[in-house]
Formats: C-alpha cells, structure tokens, sequence
C-alpha cells in the first residue's frame, strides 16, 4: 500500500508543479497529504486515501480525466482506479468563476453545495478531511476571509453528513469553534476600540 500511496503521491506532486499554498511558502502537495493522512486516521481504504491525494488535480492543474484514469488504471485494478477516479471527480468543483462568471460566488457555492450533497459517503469524508485542513490554514492566516469561508464550511456540513461520523464531527467541531474563537476576538477588538 504504501508504494502506491508514494506512486501517487508523486503523480499529485508532479501535476500541480511549482504551485504553492496560498498563505505558506509550501509546495502545493503538502496540502493533499495532510487531507489524506487526516483520511488514514479513520480507514485504510486505498481508494479514498488515493483520492485524498489526488482531490485538487482536475480542478487546480492542467490533467484531465482521461489522463488521470489511464494512470490510475497504470497503478491500480480496473475496478479501484474507476472508483477512485469518481471520488477525484466528486470533488472536483463544477460551479468555478471562470466557467460561472454570471453568478456571484454565494450562488456558485449554493449550487456546488447541491452536487455535492448526491456524492458519495467516501468523497463527503474526504471533504471533511479537506474543511479540516483548509479551515486551520486560513483562520491561522487569514482571519478576514476566515470569517466567510467558515460560515460556507458550516453550511455544507449542515448538508454534507453521509460520510464518516467520527471525521464529520471533528470538521463540524473546528468549524464551530473557530467561528466562535473569531466571534470573540472581533468583540474584544471593538471593546477595545470603544475604550
């Protein structure tokens, strides 16, 4: 397991390139692993935990499916590189700015949020693993943006509730507690502002 875990590892790492994390000087892949290890905690399924690894690959670099199925199929049997591929594709955002620009992005999300909720209990387990990491990243870095992208987090949660308990419990306890933990340094910074 673990040689295809680095095999894929590797595939991930290559597609997204010299793509960085937005608010670390990390490459990109180190997002992709934290989601799987995160995954590995709760299962040992090496389709979800292939798909963790590969979850930004469609949407954030320049493979398509095809591509990313023959590899697959070169690494795995028929049947786990078909299913793994449809976790990839769960999770690919369909209802993107480029491809959307009429619609704001509350409408975008309102309408990712309604695909997403017929995915599959192993993709919605792997989108815990990815609000879990995601939303640490950002309340850490960037607490203005945190604030909406935490309520947006929230919400799916509230919809997205199919896949692995224990893991949804621990995304919808971050969640809620940084939304609390912001709530209460905003009312301390205006306390102080009105002093």
């Amino acid at each position: 397991m673990e040689d295809l875990l680095d095999k894929i590892t590797e595939y991930a790492d290559n597609a997204h390139g010299e793509q960085m994390r937005k608010y670390t000087p990390e490459r990109y892949i180190v997002h992709p692993i934290r989601v799987m290890k995160t995954c590995r905690r709760f299962t040992n399924d090496i389709c979800i935990l292939s798909a963790a690894l590969l979850h930004d690959v469609l949407e954030d670099t320049p493979v398509q499916k095809n591509e990313l199925g023959d590899f697959l199929k070169s690494v795995m049997p028929d049947d786990m590189a078909h299913r793994t591929l449809d976790m990839v594709i769960d999770l690919t955002d369909v209802f993107i700015k480029k491809d959307y620009p009429k619609l704001n992005r509350r409408a975008r999300k309102a309408n990712e949020l309604a695909r997403l909720e017929n995915t599959s209990p192993d993709s919605q387990t792997i989108k815990y693993a990815d609000i879990i990491d995601n939303s640490i990243e950002i309340v850490n870095h960037d607490p203005d943006f945190a604030r909406v992208f935490l309520y947006e987090c929230r919400t799916n949660l509230k919809k997205l509730d199919k896949g692995n308990k224990e893991l949804y419990n621990e995304a919808w306890a971050l969640v809620n507690g940084a939304i609390e933990s912001l709530a209460e340094k905003k009312k301390r910074t205006v306390k102080k502002q009105q002093k």
